[in-house]
């Protein structure tokens, strides 16, 4: 088993293969991580899989599969630690070891505590040679929120913003459509694409009426290197701590991906509302209450993972909810759309945030991509957690 420090110039070129097709499942795969699969004998490819579907086959299956009797001896990239257990499908390391593979090289560990490094060791005690940790930066990146879920028991959360240059989202009369162009409308789309759900708070469904549906064609996804086949549309969860949410929200069009939290005090006092939604077919949750009568939100993003299986979660609402995940320190990056106008200090903000008394309290953040969107501009940002 070796941990290189600089990978050899071949293992990097098939492993970030593998890593290209592991991304073909990103809109796809989830609640499984995207993970791709390259079998090279004497310097060729013999066989290539990527995992499509939860349930379905994984990566290294499918690439035996296409390998055939060339696996035997060859060597396998794989962008995460081959399974050792039983899921939906059979053990993938047991795989590679019948089909007599003589090298398997791994871009990361299974971040799942409970099993990590067991598939390294069975291969190991198979007499397969292991290379750990090669391209794992790229790898991990990928699969930022399973690794979160596994990790904390929580998922990854972004914040998305859509702000003129003060940072405001409407006027004082609630009118924003539209602050950003259609390009940076467009990158939303996409983004919602990414993730397992799109939260929300019920002042902003009241208000707007949002679909948070994916508005993006196949075509557009296949030109970001991800397969349109199996797409998996986010949940909708909708954080509405008296139960307010009209029965003809748009929302409610799709109850099967709509999730809703409220409180015990709200579900004594709207019973009529709680069974109407039950009888839509809205799933409708009750989790813990702050001091103020509002849901938890630690709470729910815990519920999320557990119960949803939700790897990352996208926030999209007002300055209050937006701002409460901040104030609890809650958001791991940021998306931010930012247009060329400016609504003066009237109009309503992106963030409502407490007070600062000292400067080492302010939250900071690292750029990690911006792009030009005709003439509006998105920025990315990674929260530096204290």
């Amino acid at each position: 088993m070796s941990y290189p420090i600089h990978p050899s110039h071949t293992d990097l070129i098939w492993m970030n293969r593998a890593l290209d097709l592991a991304q073909l499942g990103r809109v796809s795969t989830r609640p499984n991580p995207a993970v791709g699969c390259v079998i090279i004998n004497r310097g060729q490819v013999v066989g290539e899989g990527w995992h499509q579907q939860a349930g379905q086959p994984h990566a290294e299956v499918l690439a035996l599969r296409q390998a055939a009797e060339h696996a035997k001896d060859a060597t396998a990239y794989v962008t995460l630690e081959p399974c050792s257990h039983f899921g939906k499908t059979p053990p993938c390391c047991n795989a590679l070891i019948a089909a007599g593979v003589k090298r398997v090289v791994i871009a990361m560990t299974d971040p799942n505590p409970l099993v990590s490094g067991r598939g390294i060791a069975a291969l190991g005690e198979a007499g397969i040679e292991v290379t750990q940790n090669v391209a794992m930066a790229r790898a991990k990146a990928l699969n930022a929120g399973f690794v979160m879920r596994m990790q904390t028991g929580r998922p990854l959360v972004s914040l998305k913003l859509a702000t003129s240059l003060d940072a405001k989202v409407a006027l004082a009369n609630g009118e924003s459509q539209w602050i950003t162009n259609e390009l940076a409308r467009h990158q939303g789309h996409l983004l919602r694409a990414q993730h397992c759900a799109i939260v929300t708070g019920i002042d902003s469904v009241i208000v707007d009426d949002p679909q948070l549906t994916v508005r993006v064609s196949d075509d557009d996804l296949n030109k970001q290197g991800w397969s349109s086949q199996r797409r998996v549309e986010p949940f909708k969860v909708v954080l509405d701590s008296h139960l307010r949410l009209p029965l003809t929200a748009k929302l409610c069009a799709q109850p099967d991906k709509l999730i809703v939290y409220t409180t015990q005090t709200a579900l004594t006092k709207q019973a009529s509302k709680y069974a109407q939604l039950l009888d839509l077919g809205v799933k409708v949750n009750v989790v813990a209450q702050t001091i103020h009568a509002r849901v938890e939100l630690i709470e729910v993003l815990n519920h999320l993972a557990a119960h949803y299986q939700c790897n990352n979660v996208m926030i999209e609402a007002g300055g209050t909810l937006a701002g409460a995940m901040f104030n609890q320190q809650l958001v791991d990056e940021v998306h931010w759309f930012s247009a060329p106008i400016v609504l003066g200090p009237d109009a309503q903000s992106a963030l409502n945030l407490l007070p600062l008394q000292h400067l080492e309290q302010a939250t900071h953040f690292k750029l990690q991509a911006q792009q030009l969107l005709g003439d509006n501009f998105y920025r990315r940002y990674q929260c530096i957690k204290a």
